[in-house]
């Protein structure tokens, strides 16, 4: 396995194997073959299954992925579409493996058809290209494979098209193998054709592997993922194969590039102190690719804290699983809320009664309904108080029609219409302590309300309202919770 430029790893460089390769090290695989690594939205194209399909593959799709290089607005696209009909192989996966293999010049050795000796050969995906310390020899043992298949029976001669002393019969018979090879053999994604790790065959796992860059999937799924992009189908269903190990460590390993002397060992729960959101990245700076995005005050644990010079970045994870790197400046520490202790129950007055029927309900100057009870003022209740002779219609917080004996709870719309449909009046309901607008004030609101007084994440508009229990056109704080409390514990109802 071989992994593109010198990489150094904790002070100690690779062995160099060709100009501009090196022998992977073994942080670079282990990096590499990790699929939490790349479940990011443009690394996951490695794991696409890589079938033809009419509906996704277009001659327009393939043009967009061969855009900046030599194959552009030529004849290829045809000759890809051809051979991706013929082969049963993603069109995409063979414009991108050529991209991958030969690079963006139509001069590259592999399908010049000039060099001495090959004359008149092509081999667009690089097959049979065995690594050598001569960078010319592969492309030689390459070339060689075009002519003959390295000494392939007629059977496989025939069903590869060889020789490939053309570039359509290079493209379309390099489809065949690679869709014999390697599709057909369960190695169904870029992933897996480079860690055999999903082999069909019994007992020949791991050594099947296409090519010997282990950053080949890495790049590859860049141009899958643009092409999508750019024909606006990244909604379309598509069907990805993951693999999912045993033993794995508790965190994946880290780039080779990134060192682990940048950070110390931690174990803190923070969250995004920004205004709006923030992007979790594959590395420690913006030159990396947004693996998430996080809103403000969502809660992650950080469990590296940087100590780089200049720009400081910390290791987090996310609550579903996700490693990245946050600019740790945008991060605050998370204090678990400690809450105000709940007062002996029997040095309280005795509890009123949950009221078996809701009382009449009040409406200010502002159009703002209240006396609105936990659990038992409904939309029935609501509609009869108002008068039947009125058309009435009821909508919950989120603008969702509600009837019947729905609960009303804090956002709640009463809507007046005439008989022509038109609204007469409106009003909006707050119930006390109810602040997130279910009809109920439960230990959903005190988490709510806990987040308002830390400032992770405010409470606005009628729900702020809703939050001060005590009434006192006060911001709500640590006695609006205990209210809470005593409400849910039953000790002392809140009055609406």
């Amino acid at each position: 396995m071989q992994m593109s430029g010198k990489t150094q790893h904790l002070g100690i460089y690779n062995v160099v194997v060709d100009a501009g390769w090196v022998n992977a090290s073994k942080r670079a695989v282990e990096y590499t073959i990790d699929p939490r690594n790349f479940l990011n939205n443009i690394r996951i194209f490695q794991f696409e299954t890589l079938s033809f399909d009419s509906n996704i593959n277009t001659k327009d799709g393939v043009e967009k992925i061969l855009y900046g290089t030599e194959f552009y607005n030529k004849s290829y696209s045809d000759l890809i579409m051809d051979a991706a009909r013929y082969s049963g192989v993603s069109a995409y996966h063979l414009a991108s493996r050529i991209k991958q293999e030969v690079g963006p010049f139509l001069s590259h050795s592999s399908i010049s058809g000039t060099v001495a000796g090959f004359e008149g050969l092509y081999n667009f995906y690089n097959i049979g290209c065995t690594s050598d310390q001569d960078p010319a020899q592969v492309i030689r043992n390459g070339l060689q494979y075009a002519r003959d298949g390295k000494g392939a029976s007629q059977t496989l001669r025939d069903k590869y098209l060889l020789p490939w002393d053309s570039p359509a019969k290079s493209i379309k018979g390099g489809a065949v193998f690679i869709g014999s090879s390697y599709i057909a053999q369960g190695q169904n994604t870029l992933y897996l054709q480079k860690f055999d790790v999903n082999d069909e065959k019994p007992g020949e796992l791991f050594w099947h592997q296409y090519m010997t860059n282990i950053l080949a999937p890495y790049s590859e799924s860049a141009s899958i993922q643009s092409a999508y992009n750019n024909m606006g189908m990244l909604n379309l269903s598509m069907n990805f194969i993951i693999p999912i190990y045993e033993n794995m460590p508790t965190y994946p390993v880290q780039r080779p590039s990134i060192l682990d002397t940048d950070f110390t060992n931690d174990n803190t729960k923070v969250y995004a102190n920004v205004s709006d959101y923030m992007n979790i990245r594959t590395g420690p700076s913006t030159s990396y690719e947004v693996v998430a995005t996080v809103a403000s005050s969502d809660i992650m644990t950080r469990i590296g804290k940087g100590i780089q010079s200049g720009e400081v970045w910390d290791k987090v994870i996310l609550p579903n699983g996700i490693l990245g790197y946050a600019f740790s400046s945008y991060l605050k520490t998370y204090v678990e809320p400690v809450l105000p202790p709940v007062e002996n129950p029997e040095e309280e007055p005795i509890p009123e009664p949950i009221a078996e029927e809701p009382k009449e309900p009040k409406i200010d100057e502002d159009n703002i309904i209240t006396n609105i009870y936990p659990k038992v003022t409904t939309v029935d209740f609501i509609k009869e108080y108002i008068g039947i002779e009125q058309i009435v219609k009821v909508y919950n917080y989120k603008d969702e029609l509600i009837e019947g004996e729905k609960r009303i709870g804090t956002g709640a719309k009463i809507v007046i219409e005439n008989e022509e449909g038109d609204i007469v009046d409106e009003y909006v309901a707050v119930m006390y302590g109810d602040v997130n607008g279910d009809g109920d004030v439960n230990s959903l609101d005190v988490l709510v309300l806990q987040k308002h007084i830390l400032e992770t994440k405010l409470m606005t508009g009628i729900f702020l309202k809703s939050g001060n229990i005590s009434k006192n056109g006060n911001e709500p704080g640590a006695l609006d919770m205990l209210k809470m409390q005593k409400h849910i514990l039953e000790t002392t109802l809140i009055s609406q």
